[in-house]
């Protein structure tokens, strides 16, 4: 079975995958496919908005669509690779409960100071460096699964109230997106903690093409990340920003080429996890309660984790490693 997606750039275009078939998902003739060239790259990809069913897939070990391993020289690295490719990595609810139980069982381990979260390493690409393989972090939400739901279930029911709750973590977050990422995929890389993107990403929120606007948490984040303006913009016309221009508006920390910026971000996770972690969750939290209090509210915190830190064995150890020039060694006390 080959797939077949219309050009919203060119409605004389199609673009067609000859990756078999595929048990996990319909794709539908959408006008929100894209076409991406230069001199080293053809792409050829659903956006966000890229329609799928999670239907039950014969078990791939611990996981059904994520791949989870420990990386860095320490193995004190978690990372979670979501692999559904023949779906563009769309987001589902089986996809969702999958990540925030493997982000459940790195909590868990002591080893393990921070997380990675990107995509499958051939979600749909074509031509890509002389036909190399290249990551693409290319997700959103399900649509055929919310197609014909109605307001009571939504309302009743808190559709997709769920998602954010799947990422809630002490362990600092970092987020790998190297092409598309957007709607739901653009909301999921926002409730990370630290976005590392490859230069050819691309951010957006465009729900409004769907009749209907973002649900889990992109007006509010994207507001906080790149301003009230260029939100609004992005909100109502479905606009997307590139990385350059993400990094400008605060929304994107680091910028790397596609073959790099999986590695830089481990090795800012290695970094955070050589940290003391009970600290880290310190600092982490109070850095998102920026978000929620007002400045007021939001220094009280501050001072108050600061105190609680004098009450570590790892506040004690770092000022006095400092003080006799030598490197920390953190027990997480």
């Amino acid at each position: 079975m080959s797939f077949l997606w219309r050009s919203s750039a060119s409605p004389s275009e199609d673009f067609q995958s000859s990756s078999g078939s595929a048990d996990c998902c319909s794709p539908l003739q959408l006008r929100c496919a894209f076409k991406i060239k230069d001199e080293s790259l053809t792409i050829a990809t659903m956006s966000s908005l890229y329609v799928t069913t999670c239907t039950t897939q014969k078990q791939r070990g611990q996981y059904e669509y994520i791949l989870v391993e420990k990386r860095g020289e320490e193995k004190n690295v978690g990372f979670i690779q979501l692999n559904r490719p023949k779906a563009l990595n769309a987001l589902c609810d089986g996809l969702m409960r999958e990540v925030g139980q493997a982000l459940d069982t790195f909590e868990a381990d002591s080893d393990v100071g921070a997380i990675v979260i990107t995509g499958s390493e051939r979600a749909f690409a074509v031509q890509v460096h002389h036909d190399k393989p290249v990551a693409a972090f290319q997700s959103g939400a399900d649509i055929k699964e919310m197609q014909n739901r109605t307001f009571q279930e939504c309302f009743s029911g808190n559709f997709l109230a769920h998602w954010n709750s799947r990422l809630e973590s002490s362990s600092p977050l970092i987020v790998v997106p190297l092409l598309f990422q957007l709607g739901g995929g653009c909301e999921l890389a926002m409730m990370c903690d630290i976005i590392f993107a490859g230069e050819k990403a691309q951010f957006g929120q465009p729900e409004i093409l769907l009749g209907t606007i973002p649900g889990s948490g992109g007006t509010q984040r994207l507001t906080h990340a790149v301003g009230k303006s260029m939100a609004m913009k992005m909100v109502l016309t479905g606009d997307r920003i590139n990385a350059q221009e993400a990094k400008q508006s605060g929304l994107v920390s680091d910028i790397y080429p596609v073959d790099q910026v999986v590695s830089e971000a481990i090795k800012c996770g290695e970094k955070i996890a050589s940290n003391s972690k009970l600290v880290t969750a310190m600092a982490k939290e109070a850095v998102n309660a920026a978000f929620e209090l007002s400045l007021a509210e939001g220094n009280r915190l501050e001072k108050r984790l600061f105190h609680a830190t004098f009450a570590t064995e790892d506040r004690k150890e770092g000022m006095t490693a400092f003080v006799e020039k030598r490197k920390a060694n953190f027990q997480d006390k």
